[in-house]
């Protein structure tokens, strides 16, 4: 078994990255990718690895990104696994990977919570099961049973029937401010191009390009 996954490769071919193609802005330069993904028509774009620290010890799992203005905005349970983490060491860091594109970015920074409006105005935009959602999950708390949830789910269904379901205070945004970003392009022969962007101080970014 060991063997057979050891000969699992690809060699990347599509495309390569000069630094003559980068925008001196890193958020610039992801909405240029980003639209290209789109364009690209892959499924669910904006998923992305969010990994937080745990008293040292690193924590991964997907989320889906819904906005990029001064930052990478996603939304959660404040008070889940990945929301105590956070509120412990804002410090997080976001993967991309688009491997139709052959092509990674990982960004590193500081979160912060979007305000209560920005929250209010992405909660409203939801589907009503998933704003429902949001009140019957405990997120990453232990339940005896999927039953348990799926009757805490009737009931709330029962409460909020003909009226607007307020966003839960548990739940709402982060915005991710970067402080590093990484654009990689997969290469023949694993000669990647990498090129960094890190930040020197307001709107000011150092572009280095990095050894595969």
């Amino acid at each position: 078994m060991n063997h057979k996954i050891a000969n699992i490769r690809s060699d990347y071919t599509l495309k390569g990255l000069q630094e003559s193609d980068l925008d001196t802005n890193p958020l610039k330069q992801f909405e240029k990718w980003f639209e290209e993904v789109l364009a690209s028509g892959l499924e669910e774009p904006n998923a992305m690895v969010l990994s937080t620290v745990n008293e040292g010890k690193p924590s991964a799992r997907i989320v889906l990104l819904k906005d990029i203005d001064s930052g990478f905005k996603f939304f959660t349970n404040y008070g889940s696994k990945k929301g105590q983490e956070i509120e412990e060491n804002p410090q997080v860091a976001l993967t991309f990977f688009w491997k139709e594109l052959e092509r990674q970015v990982r960004i590193e920074g500081i979160v912060e919570k979007v305000s209560a409006a920005e929250s209010d105005e992405y909660f409203s935009s939801r589907p009503r099961g998933s704003q429902i959602g949001a009140w019957v999950s405990h997120q990453s708390a232990a339940i005896a049973s999927r039953e348990v949830l799926e009757a805490t789910n009737a009931e709330l269904e029962a409460r909020f029937e003909g009226k607007d379901i307020p966003r839960p205070a548990h739940w709402g945004g982060y915005r991710l401010i970067p402080t590093y970003m990484e654009f990689w392009q997969g290469r023949p022969s694993r000669l990647h191009d990498r090129l960094a962007y890190t930040k020197k101080e307001e709107n000011n970014w150092k572009i280095e390009r990095l050894s595969p």
